[in-house]
Formats: structure tokens, sequence, C-alpha cells
């Protein structure tokens, strides 16, 4: 008996010192090699609020790309180097955490303020941070999901700052999308024979027609209309705890920050939805939606995009993908970024 609770006490201690050093453990992004490369991981001050920034590439005279995640709260920094490694070799690639977002969540800073709003902002003023960090006039502002609400917005307002606007899982009429969505999912858990499938979303159709709620997103993954060539990278904790670039206490500031983030901003993309916001973008303007995207639907975009005003626009179809083309097949994405972006 004292042999066991010896042994408790001895595995007592080692938990409490690896959950210690799993949330004290410090975060790095590891060194691209070349000559004149970049690999920074820094919390930056931008409009007020402390950022979170991984800046990567093999030149820093590189096109400069800035990345803007989706959600809401959903930081890319924990696996963007997985994805984005073709990229590094020819673009500076940068990725922040938005505010209230992974590490720039910060527990005792007051987010009552926040809004979409408030994120398009700091976009722009994150851009202007980077131009003059990396001293380019321009650069690509590629927006996902959830962040093509906020990277929208920004090229709109400030189409002077960016070389070109990319949408990935580019956000729409969120009514059109969510009902695209929908009738997907239940199609396929009718297909699968899964009848409580079917007769639960089914009782939802009144709610999502009317804005009060979005097709649940576990059964968009389920039935394909998320990703489809690899696992959903998001909200992976266990793949964030084996990044570099988070801890356990990121982990944790991850999960609050979604929480939070969700619940006060997705409100805003049902009341205020981009077609009624930017309906001209005085630059180039790239969609490029996954074949199978239902999560932000492929449709509805392609309805936005015929609407939209540009100076140049293409509409891209990844044929393998969902809601992340740029993942799923990204020999294909950063051939097509070279292609178009590299001179």
């Amino acid at each position: 008996m004292k042999k066991v609770k010896k042994l408790m006490k001895y595995i007592g201690v080692f938990i409490i010192i690896f959950l210690i050093t799993a949330l004290l453990f410090p975060t790095w992004t590891p060194h691209v090699k070349g000559d004149n490369s970049i690999s920074s991981l820094e919390q930056v001050d931008i409009n007020g609020s402390g950022h979170e920034i991984m800046i990567r590439g093999k030149d820093k005279d590189n096109p400069v790309i800035i990345f803007v995640h989706g959600g809401p709260g959903c930081s890319e920094i924990p696996y963007a180097r997985k994805y984005q490694d073709l990229l590094e070799d020819n673009f500076t690639v940068v990725n922040y955490d938005q505010r209230a977002s992974g590490k720039s969540y910060h527990f005792f800073e007051d987010y009552s303020n926040l809004s979409s709003d408030l994120l398009v902002d700091d976009l722009l003023a994150l851009t202007d941070y980077i131009s003059e960090h990396l001293g380019k006039e321009k650069v690509i502002l590629i927006g996902h999901s959830y962040g093509t609400y906020i990277a929208t917005q920004a090229a709109y307002k400030a189409p002077e700052k960016y070389e070109a606007y990319i949408g990935i899982g580019q956000m729409s009429d969120v009514a059109e999308s969510e009902i695209d969505g929908l009738n997907f999912v239940i199609h396929q858990a009718q297909n699968a024979d899964n009848i409580d499938d079917v007769l639960y979303l089914q009782g939802l159709t009144e709610q999502i027609k009317n804005g009060d709620t979005f097709t649940p997103r576990q059964y968009v993954a389920k039935y394909g209309g998320a990703s489809r060539l690899i696992d959903n990278p998001d909200g992976n904790n266990i793949g964030m705890l084996f990044s570099s670039e988070y801890n356990l206490l990121d982990i944790i500031r991850y999960n609050y920050g979604i929480s939070y983030s969700q619940e006060t901003l997705l409100k805003d993309v049902i009341k205020k939805p981009l077609p009624t916001i930017v309906k001209k973008l005085e630059l180039p303007c790239y969609f490029v939606m996954g074949n199978y995207d239902y999560q932000t639907s492929s449709n509805a975009a392609k309805t936005y995009f015929d609407m939209i005003e540009a100076n140049k626009k293409e509409f891209i179809t990844f044929e393998q993908s969902a809601h992340y083309p740029q993942f799923e097949e990204k020999e294909k994405f950063y051939n097509w970024m070279c292609d178009t972006f590299i001179k």
C-alpha cells in the first residue's frame, strides 16, 4: 500500500511538472534557410492591442502575402508551416492572430468593443506595419473563410495598400450560403440512410432561412463539405500542442478566444452580409473556391463574384477540395500563386 501511495505521489509530481512546462514552454518558429531569409514569431502592438505575427520566407525581397485567418477566432499559425512551406520559396508569408484570437487573446484585456469593423481597422494598421517592416509599397492580401469578411472590406477601404485581393472560402450572402450547406448535408445524410441526422437537420430549416442560426459545422464536416483531402486543421488541440509556435497556455487562449469571438462576431455576418457592404473593388480580385465547399458555399460565392465590380477578377475552382483548397491542394495553389504573381 505504501508503494502504491509513493508511486501515486511521483505520478502527481510528474503531472504537475509536465503541465507547468507545457504551459510556459518557450515558443518559436523554425529557421528558414537562405542568405536573406526571415523567420520570426513575435508580439507586436497593432492598433492598441498585442497581435502575434509570424513571418516566414527564404528571401525578404520576395512578394509579401498577408493571410487573414477565419473562424472567427481560428488562428492558423499552429499549422501554417505544414501547408505554406512551398509558398515560402517565392513569397514572404505573414500570418497573424487577430485581436482576441489565439496568442492575441489576453486574459485581462477589455474586448467589449470587439467588432468586425475593429478587425478591419486592425488589418489596415497591420498592413502598414508589415509594409514598413519589410520595405514594400504593396502586399498581396489573402482572406480565408471569415477572414474574407475582414479582408474584403480592408481591400475595399484601402486598395492602394494591396497588389491584389484573394478570397479563399469567400463569404457572400450568408442566408444563401447556409441554405446551400443545409441542403447538401440533408442530401448526404439521406444517401447514407442516417434518418436521425435528416430529421434533425430538416428541423433547422426555418431557423436557417430566417438567419437565426448556421448549418451545424459538425454535420458539414461529417458529410465532406469542410475538408476532403486533409483532416480539418481548425481546433486540433493535440496538433497545436506539438507545434513549436504554440504552448499549452496558447491553446487555452485559443479556446477562450474562439468562444468569445464567435459569440460576438458571427451576428455581424448575418446582419450585414458582404454583398450589402462591398460591391466594387478597385484592385485585382480573385476568388479561390473548393468545388465541394459547403461551409462557405461555392455557389453563393459565384453569385457574389458575378455581382462585384473589379478592375480585374477571376473565379478559380479547385475540383478536389472543399473549404481549404489552399491546404488540400497546396501544390496547385502554390503553382497558381507563382503563375499569377511571380514575374
